[in-house]
């Protein structure tokens, strides 16, 4: 028997990519979509409109497709939950009160119980994403200065520590100074912001944190991020190796490129 995959996608291009993969990989492809998926339809077998805050018709759906597994991927607006879960959604309740509030991991942990006790086990989005990790080195012509590596090392370091507290894994630097940390904006919003206030030369980190959860979320960069940096005139972007999405590599790495933005991808050693 066909084994069927609830694709619960939020927003982006990548929900389209794991149906693609998922189909290769023998999969018959449920979406459960959350959010606006581009090139969605056609990708997937099935797609069914779904809302975080109608949690118990999402289960339901689940029952009725016989899915076996689900993968997250793709922008969940979690401010969509902290608006308030109505109160005749009693499957979304439990779910928050086994969570005992709002907070990645918690949430996290309650979804995979609930899944569970389905019998639906909840895959590491690696499984169909993996080929888009970034690879380690430098990817772009132009290299970090002296100066800016020790912004990198501050920003990599106080990027990690932020992550043991669930805050946003983005960090701006400028000449030692922290200048802006990702709260629940997003990366794009963060960048903005310290760029505003550190003015040209920035230096912006991407990490993940030390107990990263890639069944629920994968951090990403793509071409809509490299646009942040260049209208903010960011001079560095450095990630984490093997552990951040690069989407859209050749427009990415040609944006960087003309701009004069240095990209740098550092290993687990790294600090």
């Amino acid at each position: 028997m066909e084994r069927a995959l609830g694709l619960m996608c939020g927003a982006g291009l990548l929900p389209a990519h794991v149906a693609s993969e998922a189909h290769r990989q023998g999969w018959r492809v449920v979406a459960f979509a959350f959010g606006d998926a581009p090139a969605l339809e056609g990708a997937v077998d099935r797609a069914i409109p779904s809302r975080l805050t109608d949690i118990h018709a999402v289960l339901e759906g689940l029952r009725q497709e016989r899915v076996s597994a689900v993968v997250f991927v793709g922008k969940l607006w979690k401010r969509d939950l902290i608006d308030g879960v109505p109160a005749a959604d009693r499957a979304g309740l439990e779910i928050l009160s086994m969570a005992g509030g709002f907070s990645d991991g918690a949430l996290a942990r309650a979804v995979v119980d609930t899944l569970g006790g389905l019998g639906i086990e909840v895959l590491d989005q690696r499984t169909f994403l993996g080929p888009l990790l970034f690879p380690p080195g430098r990817l772009t012509p132009r290299a970090p200065s002296e100066a800016q590596w020790q912004d990198i090392r501050l920003g990599l370091s106080l990027a990690r520590q932020c992550g043991g507290f669930g805050v946003g894994q983005t960090v701006v630097v400028k000449q030692g100074v922290v200048i802006a940390v990702e709260g629940i904006e997003g990366t794009s919003e963060t960048i903005r912001r310290g760029c505003r206030l550190a003015g040209p030369g920035a230096v912006v980190v991407k990490a993940v944190t030390p107990q990263q959860d890639y069944r629920f979320d994968i951090p990403a960069v793509g071409g809509a991020t490299l646009e942040t940096l260049a209208e903010g005139k960011a001079a560095v972007l450095a990630v984490e190796a093997g552990k951040i999405l690069l989407l859209d590599r050749e427009a990415v790495l040609a944006l960087a490129a003309r701009e004069g933005i240095a990209i740098v991808s550092l290993g687990a050693d790294s600090a």
